[in-house]
């Protein structure tokens, strides 16, 4: 995997981006933490030869965890897909990692992706669902096509963003695709989110209420596997706190404060 490094001092954290397949976007917050932390970025596996499975990121994530943080367990900052992913790898190993975040976590059950679904159908004007609809024959090139589709919905995800796109490199989608398909298998069998229960690390769950991914459900859906989990949720906020107007200056106070308490906590280094 490529990793982008950020700061030379304190407690090590790992940052991990959404999508599946969107690598780049956590770039803000991993700089956002560099003057306290040392910050790995890692670019997650592409898709290849062999689909790509929860169970695949999990071990990547493993491989990088005990190569580059010198047999210490990182804290883990996720958003979107990346706060499953790092559910998921505590879950696996909960030796290995530390203090985790979850910022606008997706969903883990049929309730929460439906009410998700509602909440964009809603917000979804007519001219937009067009456009949409266009992109397949405008667009050929499927990376390239979810690339823009993101940054046409990025109005739904926001209330007040400081900007209309956010950072990031070349989108893929069969990444994107075979990921999430592997997930939603999961959860249909059981595994997720009954597997958290093996966590051992303490958990922050940082939410917009404009978000459409349904804070309160997935805490909800969460709370019984994960009792330690805490819960925050900023009114006027979408699913990137950090491009909110009205509240990115106090996320990334709240995300500092609790890592370093946390971290600090777990002797974390």
């Amino acid at each position: 995997m490529r990793v982008r490094e950020y700061g030379t001092d304190g407690p090590r954290v790992v940052v991990l981006h959404g999508g599946p397949g969107a690598p780049g976007h956590m770039a803000p917050v991993a700089r956002g933490l560099a003057d306290a932390f040392r910050v790995l970025e890692p670019y997650q596996r592409s898709s290849g030869e062999r689909p790509l499975t929860v169970a695949r990121h999990v071990e990547d994530l493993r491989e990088l965890v005990d190569s580059r943080c010198g047999g210490s367990a990182p804290a883990l900052v996720g958003c979107s897909w990346g706060a499953m992913l790092a559910l998921a790898f505590a879950a696996a190993h909960p030796d290995r990692a530390g203090p985790l975040v979850l910022i606008g976590c997706s969903t883990f059950d049929l309730a929460a992706r439906a009410r998700m679904k509602e909440i964009l159908d809603e917000r979804m004007p007519p001219d937009l669902r067009r456009r949409m609809e266009s992109l397949k024959s405008e667009i050929p090139d499927p990376d390239r096509r979810l690339e823009a589709m993101a940054d046409l919905i990025l109005p739904l995800y926001s209330f007040d963003p400081v900007t209309d796109q956010l950072e990031g490199d070349a989108c893929d989608s069969r990444a994107n695709e075979e990921t999430l398909h592997d997930m939603v298998r999961l959860q249909e069998k059981g595994v997720y989110p009954a597997a958290f229960a093996a966590i051992k690390s303490p958990v922050l769950m940082l939410h917009g209420s404009h978000d459409p991914h349904p804070g309160a459900l997935i805490r909800e859906g969460l709370e019984p596997y994960l009792p330690q989990l805490e819960y925050v949720e900023w009114e006027r906020c979408g699913h990137y706190p950090w491009i909110e107007r009205g509240v990115r200056e106090e996320f990334f106070t709240a995300l500092r404060d609790w890592l370093a308490r946390r971290t600090a906590d777990s002797g974390g280094s």
